[in-house]
Formats: C-alpha cells, sequence, structure tokens
C-alpha cells in the first residue's frame, strides 16, 4: 500500500524519495501494473477516478521515460534452469558488458562500488556450462583481475529472463568470441551445452 506525501512513498512502512516527475497518480499506476501486468487501462481509470485517455497519456509518458516497462519471459529458477551471480574485478567495464549483452545466457549486469565494479547474471541448463561460461570468457581475460561465482538458491522475487528462439545459427558467436563451439574444448568434452546462437548447442540429456 502506497502512502504518499510530498514527494516520498511509504511501500510497507519504507520511505523512498521519487523524482518530482512522478506523481500519485503515476506511483499508483506503476504498483497496479506490478501487481497485474494484465489490467486494463479502463480498470486503472476506474480505480483512479479519472478517464480512460487520461490513463493512456501517463503510461504513454512513463513508458517514454523508462519508468513503467513490461517485460515477458520465464523465471528460469521455475522451469528448472540454474543462475549464476558473478562478481568481477575488472579494468574494462565496458569490454566486458559488451562481449556478454548478446549472449543468450547472459540475463543482466550490474556496475557496483566496492571490491568488485561488476555484477552479472547468468542462466544455463547445467552448472557444467556456467562454470565454462566464467572460466574462458572472464578468468582468462588480461583485464579482468578477479572473479568471484556464485549459484542463486532462490529468490524473494521472480526472475523475469527473455528469451530468443534463433531461425538460423548465427555466424558469429554473439559475445565476439574468436572460437566457435565447435572448436572450443570445453564444448568438445561436453562441459558446456555450446550457445544457442551458433546452432551448436547440447541439450541437457542428449549425448
Amino acid at each position: 500500500m502506497f502512502l504518499i506525501d510530498k514527494g516520498v512513498f511509504w511501500m510497507n512502512t519504507f520511505p523512498m524519495r521519487v523524482p518530482a516527475k512522478l506523481d500519485s497518480k503515476d506511483l499508483k499506476i506503476i504498483s497496479l501494473y506490478s501487481e497485474d501486468p494484465e489490467i486494463s487501462q479502463e480498470e486503472i481509470a476506474e480505480k483512479l477516478h479519472i478517464s480512460q485517455p487520461a490513463v493512456a497519456a501517463r503510461v504513454k509518458k512513463l513508458k517514454r521515460m523508462g519508468a513503467l516497462e513490461h517485460k515477458v519471459g520465464i523465471d528460469p529458477l521455475k522451469i528448472g534452469l540454474h543462475v549464476a551471480k558473478v562478481d568481477v574485478s575488472t579494468i574494462n567495464v565496458n569490454k566486458v558488458l559488451n562481449r556478454f549483452k548478446n549472449c543468450p545466457y547472459f540475463l543482466n549486469g550490474f556496475v557496483t562500488t566496492g571490491k568488485n565494479n561488476l555484477c552479472l547474471l547468468f542462466m544455463a541448463e547445467d552448472l557444467s556450462t556456467l562454470e565454462a561460461i566464467v572460466d574462458n570468457h572472464l578468468r582468462i581475460d588480461e583485464d579482468v583481475r578477479d572473479v568471484e561465482f556464485n549459484i542463486v538458491v532462490s529468490a524473494v522475487k521472480g526472475i523475469i529472463a527473455p528469451i530468443k528462439i534463433y531461425d538460423k545459427p548465427e555466424e558469429r558467436p554473439p559475445c565476439g568470441s574468436a572460437i566457435m563451439c565447435s572448436d572450443c574444448p570445453s564444448f568438445k568434452d561436453g562441459s558446456c551445452a555450446g550457445c544457442p546462437a551458433l546452432g551448436h548447442h547440447r541439450i541437457a540429456g542428449e549425448e
């Protein structure tokens, strides 16, 4: 429940100051979509006691600001996939992020402060594939000083992971690697499932 007063809103008694560009109706719209992404604008209008066109205008504004997004995907933990949190210390943050931004296994990346300056999230069918990604693309990078690899056991809130089906194989690895899966030792020895984007992808359980 939101209690709004002079630009500060309380959710479960926790105060958080919000940008002046968002008013109480904006926050309520975001809250309603968070509770039910399929709620109609007519239902929102009824709850906020404003017209549907007014809701549409606010939704358009919020999307343009980046304050409201609608994402569709899977929850990897709920369907049996493994998720890894990889904390990285690197002297070239952009290089690492650009390497993984189009990787089918990559969930998200965060630039952070502290000992490590990057937090990366990956998902895969098995743990050995996650380990192969880290070993073959991070630990060997001369710009990476340290890597901490941990498996996510559970999540308090759901994880939304968009998926992409490749109708035809990409010509080059989306991570920019000079080595194709067919030539990679980790793929050859079965420790890595391979890259779905290249067509060299071993489905879990297949030989």
